[in-house]
């Protein structure tokens, strides 16, 4: 008998984990930002993040999006870094 088909919209596990990783990265951010004062900053850092992960959502180059991955989550520290300070 033929292999059974992969369901359609599903992705090798590596793909899926990237994936999780990537959405997990975008709540953080997004959380992040909520703490932010002042409407406008807010809506401009949304913004801003919105169309970050918009415009490099047709990546697939693995490297790439490891190297996205981490350049996002040091922008969240810094992003949290200043909230701290500003707090203080």
């Amino acid at each position: 008998p033929a292999p059974p088909r992969p369901l359609r919209g599903s992705c090798p596990p590596r793909q899926f984990l990237r994936r999780q990783q990537v959405l997990q990265l975008y709540r953080r951010i997004l959380r992040a930002i909520r703490e932010v004062p002042g409407a406008a900053e807010r809506r401009s850092l949304t913004d801003w993040a919105r169309e970050e992960f918009r415009r490099n959502k047709e990546a697939t180059d693995e490297d790439a999006i490891r190297m996205m991955i981490t350049q996002g989550n040091m922008q969240l520290r810094e992003l949290q870094r200043t909230l701290k300070l500003a707090k203080s």
